[in-house]
């Protein structure tokens, strides 16, 4: 064991020895894992091994690609057999509303370049799998990547050809101690010190003890999970080719072959959390004893989809812990605040998900920025609230129990909330409101009467009409909207100015103005389409999406200088937003001040009632608009009088529903669906908002490099889309004579025009208007042409007014 290493990963499982070997791949072999007992004693040894390329999010999907091809690159390089079955699988849909939910998450993967899936019959089902009960069974989708891996010499491949490539591992040798310096981390092991520059915490069970060394507070914990593996079956040991896996998501189990047997797999909807501050460090190879009792009624449905486990004893039972984030996906990346210290934490689907990880870390560490986008796995999607213990029960625990359950678009999970709310919640509460959540934060959706349930859907939902009335409110009088979700970030500092300027890809604004503003990575990729102000007085902000508040604030801290000072302001400063034709009208009756003066983009401060308010000029409805804020004191003083000044004049309180329904009226395009890490301002449109003769600023070069090229290959359009009961909403596939030339970002209804729109990505040889093309819609085809942006008020003559 050397002294100093350039990194050090911490954990030898399946994530730890895939950062590994991709860091010594990558061309970093000064790296060291350092492991507690020996490789793969945590989770990694009694994993079921399951790898399948399929996954709703296409970035972690290509990930999941990535990982399955990998692996028999690493089983050749490191001499070390995997042990890999690829059988194929399917899943099962025993309900009419899984068959739909199937049939469109076809579609999805085909958007995402997944070819090797495809629909089948129930019938076809039962002949891939001879020994399933094809009870109920209304279809399943089929892939062809599916399979299972020997999990053991798994981890330990990585590991070897790691070593090959210069690394090092050491065993039997835990961590006791981190402590951070200016140039890298101090590790206190029981074997001695060592120094590096990069510390990664890759603990698993563990995790949660590595975080608090270095004072982080990760969101993770583990539950356990059972699996059974059964005595040689007759019926398996007399096939002459493997049996498939197979997911039956109404029944809650998994299931493949072993050797001559089955294992099957549960995910119980009553879970078990287990040692929630993290394992004992001298746990390892251990289980917990199975509880049948509390599994039994998924285990019948397993025993009765598969009859032949009747007749049969079983060898073994696994009752082991995995670690679980609020969501189930991983936790990766850098910690904001603790230079140099990296997560990869929470990989619930080692063996699924841990070639991607490694390599997406690897390349962070080293070049500064994954090539894929990754949010999805993003420690910095979560924030300080997520730190509270019976969040991370509530939330792990939900998505444990849900697993094999249906999720839908306009559904709202319980766990964790109400955790953060907007000071007028109660009052909006009793006013109608219902809610959906954003980073935490209570987010008004639209306002019912007393009474309404909303029922969860892929088609629209029984909330349309309200929506829709919301909707025409606004665009006839006035709509109220509480912006508390929106990000908002004060600069301030005799270098603000400057530091702004390099670190936006716009011209900044002169005093009383604010500006969209696209903000670049280094490879001119989006970090942002933010909105600045500058107050005048020596201040400015920053906003934009409110669930982007720790991924921004470490952005912004990686590129600090002196002479800034970067606040946080998003829990101190609230606010609303009025828009519609008669917003102007209901704040002149509550100001004595120029507000009739304020351009578009313009920004100052002005009493509205009884509060002192800074206001900008703007909306992303397409009206006249302003925004609102206040000190968090003041809300609920603000919403009363607002209220009150609109009441004569048709002022309706709406939600967000029905502001994402008039932004895509406006072609309006929103983060995390037509902006992502993923684009460029070029494919996106928003290089209209590049200031081409500033001076330098981050992403300039590669911006320019793609400017002066042939252009983006896809560009974002509209589509008018004939459909009938339900809306895009995402990844849809667009297609034109059979050939796959696009994908929807984003789609509704429309319900100021009485149309269902989508913005799409599409061949730029497809976007001009006119085209005539389709989309399949809850996996149904439906006609699709393409339409000038801003089918509502083109000219933009509402917003001018």
């Amino acid at each position: 064991m050397k002294s100093h290493y350039r990194v050090v990963v911490i954990g030898g499982g399946i994530v730890g020895t895939s950062v590994l070997y991709h860091l010594a791949k990558f061309g970093w072999p000064d790296v060291c894992l350092i492991e507690r007992k020996v490789l793969t004693a945590g989770s990694s040894w009694h994993a079921a091994g399951g790898v399948h390329a399929l996954n709703a999010d296409p970035n972690i999907a290509a990930l999941q690609g990535y990982t399955i091809d990998l692996l028999s690159e690493i089983e050749k390089e490191s001499g070390q057999s995997i042990g890999m079955h690829m059988t194929g699988g399917m899943t099962l849909a025993s309900t009419p509303e899984r068959w739909e939910w199937l049939q469109s998450a076809y579609r999805v993967f085909q958007t995402i370049g997944i070819e090797d899936c495809r629909l089948i019959s129930a019938e076809e089902a039962a002949a891939l799998n001879p020994l399933m009960n094809p009870e109920g069974v209304q279809g399943a989708l089929w892939a062809d990547r599916e399979g299972y891996v020997d999990t053991t010499g798994t981890v330990h491949a990585y590991a070897g050809a790691a070593k090959k490539r210069g690394a090092t591992v050491i065993e039997n040798n835990r961590v006791l101690e981190l402590h951070e310096f200016p140039d890298g981390w101090q590790v206190v092991t029981e074997k001695g010190i060592i120094t590096c520059e990069h510390v990664v915490n890759a603990a698993g069970l563990w995790a949660k003890q590595v975080g608090r060394m270095a004072g982080i507070e990760l969101p993770v914990s583990p539950l356990n999970h059972h699996y059974l593996i059964t005595d040689t079956i007759p019926e398996v040991a007399a096939l002459d080719e493997e049996l498939p896996m197979i997911m039956d998501p109404e029944g809650f189990t998994y299931m493949r072959q072993d050797q001559k047997g089955m294992l099957l797999g549960i995910y119980e909807a009553d879970h078990d959390h287990w040692m929630m501050d993290g394992a004992p460090w001298d746990y390892g190879f251990e289980l917990q004893q199975e509880d049948i009792g509390r599994i039994e009624n998924e285990l019948l449905k397993g025993f009765e989809r598969y009859p032949c486990l009747n007749d049969v004893g079983i060898k073994t039972w696994v009752n082991g812990a995995f670690t679980f984030s609020p969501d189930g996906n991983p936790l990766v990346g850098p910690v904001r605040g603790k230079r140099n210290y990296w997560c990869a934490c929470a990989v619930m689907a080692g063996f699924l998900q841990g070639g991607g990880v490694g390599k997406s870390l690897a390349e962070w560490i080293i070049h500064g920025e994954p090539e894929a986008d990754i949010f999805g796995m993003d420690v910095a999607r979560y924030g300080d609230y997520a730190q509270n213990k019976r969040y991370i029960k509530e939330t792990t625990g939900q998505f444990y129990s849900r697993r094999f359950v249906m999720s839908y678009p306009n559904e709202q999970l319980p766990a964790g909330r109400p955790a953060r709310m907007a000071p007028s919640y109660s009052d909006m509460t009793a006013a109608g409101c219902r809610w959906g959540v954003s980073y935490g934060l209570e987010v008004p959706l639209y306002f019912a009467p007393q009474g309404f349930e909303e029922a969860p859907t892929l088609k629209r939902s029984n909330a349309f009409d309200i929506v829709g009335a919301e909707c025409r409110a606004t665009r006839d009088a006035a709509g109220l909207i509480d912006i508390s979700g929106y990000s908002r970030f004060e600069i301030s500092g005799p270098n603000a100015e400057a530091w702004l300027d390099h670190l936006l890809a716009c011209k900044l604004p002169p005093a009383g103005r604010a500006k969209l503003a696209p903000m670049l990575s280094p490879e001119g990729k989006l970090k942002g389409d933010l909105t600045v102000f500058n107050w005048g007085d020596g201040t400015w902000w920053l906003m934009g999406s409110y669930y982007l508040r720790e991924w921004h604030m470490r952005w912004f801290t990686d590129h600090m200088v002196d002479g800034i000072t970067v606040r946080d302001i998003g829990d101190d400063t609230v606010g609303f937003s009025i828009a519609g034709p008669k917003s102007l009208a209901i704040l002149q009756s509550l100001t004595d001040g120029p507000i009739a003066e304020l351009p578009l983009m313009g920004c100052g401060t002005f009493d509205i009632g009884l509060t002192r308010a800074r206001v900008g000029r703007l909306s992303v409805t397409g009206e006249r608009g302003y925004e609102i804020h206040c000190s968090a004191a003041d809300h609920i003083a603000l919403r009363r009088a607002l209220l009150r000044a609109g009441a004569d004049h048709g002022l309706r309180e709406v939600g967000f529903n029905a502001v994402l329904s008039m932004r895509l009226e406006k072609s309006f395009g929103i983060w995390s669906a037509e902006f992502t890490q993923g684009y460029t301002a070029g494919q996106t449109g928003l290089d209209r908002w590049i200031a081409w003769d500033k001076g330098d600023f981050i992403g300039r070069d590669a911006a320019l490099t793609e400017r002066g090229g042939p252009g983006p290959a896809q560009v974002l359009a509209t589509l008018e889309v004939g459909a009938v009961d339900a809306d895009c909403s995402g990844y849809e596939p667009v297609w034109q004579g059979g050939e796959r030339v696009g994908f929807v970002t984003s789609g509704g209804y429309g319900h100021s025009i009485g149309k269902s729109l989508a913005m799409a990505m599409i061949d730029r040889d497809k976007a001009a208007e006119g085209t005539e093309l389709t989309v399949h819609v809850v996996g149904v085809e439906r006609p699709a042409t393409v339409i000038a942006p801003s089918p509502y008020d083109p000219s933009g003559k509402a917003m001018r007014a």
